[in-house]
């Protein structure tokens, strides 16, 4: 079996608790972003009765189109995770991992959710994370109240093609969106390009 198989569950990494016992330094705003975009333009969403999920993309191609306080909030929240980042991948022998900021939604009481049923599908191909980064302790329970909300960062084996089409699953769920999103995402990165060789960048801040 493949490593980042064996490596589908965080606590073969590093334990869960350890993880969010960690106090990292905060980074300092030294990369800005000047696109006027929000996440919920990049998110991808699959729902059933039970919990709604939400799967942003954490490559810079697309993150950089932001406005600069949601670029900066996602730039931050995976800076301060690097050092968990950078251990899960290098113990699947990968050296630069797709990320995606992936969060789970309670729709109502007592709603068990599974991270590892999460897909990434990409043409023929499939993708299960090889490893799971939680940002909060409910996501450890693998259980949501009504409202309640779990979220973490998840890594793939590759950069996920931002560029081109993908696909989202949980179960039954699919979401085919984000081929949807393309035309939105080229016109924002032509005007960001165009603001940025006539020299006025700080226009869209």
């Amino acid at each position: 079996m493949r490593l980042y198989r064996l490596a589908a569950l965080l606590i073969s990494y590093l334990p869960v608790g350890d993880l969010l016992a960690q106090s990292p330094e905060p980074v300092q705003a030294t990369t800005v972003s000047y696109g006027t975009l929000n996440q919920n333009d990049l998110a991808l969403r699959v729902r059933n009765d039970d919990v709604e999920i939400r799967f942003i993309p954490l490559d810079p191609k697309v993150t950089r189109l932001l406005a600069n306080d949601a670029f900066q909030s996602l730039r931050a929240l995976v800076e301060t995770r690097r050092r968990s980042i950078d251990s899960v991948a290098s113990r699947a022998g990968v050296t630069e991992p797709g990320l995606a900021l992936v969060s789970f939604f309670g729709l109502r009481s007592d709603t068990r959710f599974d991270p590892q049923t999460l897909t990434v599908r990409v043409r023929n191909r499939a993708f299960q994370p090889l490893g799971i980064i939680p940002i909060n302790a409910r996501f450890g329970s693998q259980q949501l109240d009504l409202r309640e909300q779990a979220s973490a960062i998840y890594l793939f084996e590759e950069d996920l093609p931002v560029d081109d089409s993908f696909s989202l699953s949980y179960g039954a769920l699919i979401s085919d969106d984000w081929q949807t999103k393309q035309p939105l995402i080229d016109r924002e990165r032509a005007r960001v390009s165009a603001r940025a060789r006539s020299g006025r960048p700080d226009s869209a801040r």
